[in-house]
């Protein structure tokens, strides 16, 4: 399952402004970085102006796995984890979120994956239990 259009983070200036400003979360096979939302750099249209939710983001790249299959296997995982824990949540409306997945999270076990995706979620202040 995707992220709903609502939640999706989109364009390479948002990912620019992320990544030059975003606070960053470790963990060993994920990384977090998080910013406040800045409007000018994402084109709202009038129907999306009332945010229910943050907007997510997800960076596989190919030393994570060579085969697209699997890499596209854990987005969904992550996908769904999101969707599940941040959707309609509208305290962290105004957040830009972007999961980054090292080379060592291939090999490890989508409870695993997941739980540190909680603990990212968690040191981030985005959730409030673990």
């Amino acid at each position: 399952m995707v992220l709903p259009k609502s939640m999706r983070l989109k364009g390479h200036k948002c990912f620019d402004y992320l990544y030059r400003e975003g606070r960053r979360y470790h963990e060993t096979s994920i990384l977090l970085r998080v910013v406040k939302a800045e409007p000018r750099h994402y084109k709202i249209k009038k129907h999306q102006s009332q945010l229910l939710s943050c907007r997510c983001a997800i960076a596989i790249s190919s030393k994570v796995n060579k085969k697209a299959v699997i890499r596209n296997q854990l987005r969904r995982l992550i996908h769904e984890h999101l969707r599940a824990k941040l959707f309609g949540v509208s305290d962290h409306a105004n957040k830009w979120i972007l999961f980054t997945l090292k080379p060592p999270s291939s090999n490890k076990d989508p409870a695993q994956l997941l739980e540190e995706c909680d603990n990212l979620l968690y040191k981030a202040g985005l959730t409030y239990e673990k």
